[in-house]
């Protein structure tokens, strides 16, 4: 079944994204963050080149379930050509329910070739690979913006004017500039700035860290939408937080560490079953270990001990050793 994104966005419900995060917003992660609220989910970002190519990397990052819908997928790169026929082969195998471009990524790797944000820097190359892209397909076209390259090109409104002319249907912005990197305070008044001057859906996103952070984004910006990145690591439960404080009802507090220990678990789980290589899986898990016990008593120690583990029963022993020393008798 496909989901209309943009009659979803238009609702007045406010809609909570799970933000596109490369190693982290797998299918494990993303049908959790789904279990606690999250009404649309996004990709990790997938090379156009990738894609065209048929690399079996790039395949495994468009699997999705269809428990999963509304779901986009999203894809970066810097050649118009290749990011049309890359959103044609994703619809015609994969068939999310909307294509989102990449022009916010910050990371060297992918600017120095020109894509995610650095594409920022040629706003004529954005509006010819947005056109391209949304000519491919009968898909939803989206994008997910920086407030620009540099300070001196800050320009959110400008960009996201561009991306509307262009045929973008739905645009996210990310108030931060390429060179902010994720340092500073995101400028919400540049969302509110971009909901004023668009007439297409603004998804907002940068700096919510719990669920009263997306009550006053909304509240502050008059955003359509809520997009969830890095306050998702290690607590999926966020999206009901925001969920209940976007709703006006009392936000329930975060489970307590045996219950988070459960949740953990269960994430692994999912991600082993996901993953072809089980060893490999937990070996790439061990970030989401650091996430799940950060802020524990003594949970340096724990995560020194975790970021060690080649299995999922090593896990559930430390875990299950750090409860009998640390937590019986106590909820924390």
């Amino acid at each position: 079944m496909a989901y209309d994104l943009i009659a979803l966005l238009k609702s007045g419900v406010t809609p909570l994204y799970l933000a596109p995060q490369a190693g982290v917003s797998e299918s494990p992660f993303r049908r959790l963050c789904r279990r606690f609220g999250a009404d649309i989910l996004v990709s990790e970002f997938v090379s156009a080149a990738g894609i065209v190519q048929n690399s079996k990397r790039s395949r495994d990052y468009l699997r999705f379930d269809e428990a999963e819908r509304p779901i986009g997928i999203q894809i970066f790169g810097a050649d118009p050509v290749l990011m049309g026929d890359a959103a044609a082969f994703v619809a015609e195998v994969f068939s999310p329910d909307f294509i989102d471009i990449n022009f916010g990524c910050p990371v060297k790797k992918v600017v120095k070739r020109n894509g995610g944000s650095g594409c920022l820097r040629d706003l004529d190359l954005v509006e010819a690979i947005i056109r391209s892209v949304d000519d491919a397909t009968r898909l939803t076209t989206t994008v997910k913006i920086r407030s620009g390259f540099t300070e001196n090109t800050r320009d959110p409104v400008g960009i996201g004017l561009r991306c509307e002319q262009a045929g973008a249907q739905a645009i996210c912005l990310h108030p931060r500039t390429r060179s902010d990197m994720y340092s500073g305070q995101a400028r919400w008044s540049e969302i509110a700035a971009l909901v004023e001057a668009l007439e297409i859906p603004v998804v907002g996103n940068g700096d919510i860290r719990n669920g009263e952070d997306a009550r006053r984004m909304r509240d502050e910006t008059g955003c359509a939408a809520i997009m969830i990145a890095r306050g998702s690591h290690g607590d999926p439960w966020i999206f009901k937080q925001a969920r209940a404080a976007l709703d006006g009802l009392p936000i329930s507090s975060a489970p307590d560490v045996v219950e988070r220990f459960g949740i953990c678990l269960e994430h692994a789980r999912n991600a082993i079953d996901f993953e072809a290589n089980p060893d490999r899986a937990i070996i790439d898990f061990r970030k989401h270990l650091g996430w799940y016990t950060k802020g524990l008593p003594d949970g340096r120690s724990l995560r020194t001990e975790l970021f060690q583990t080649t299995s999922l029963q090593e896990v559930e022993m430390l875990l299950e050793t750090y409860r009998k020393e640390h937590l019986d008798g106590l909820r924390i």
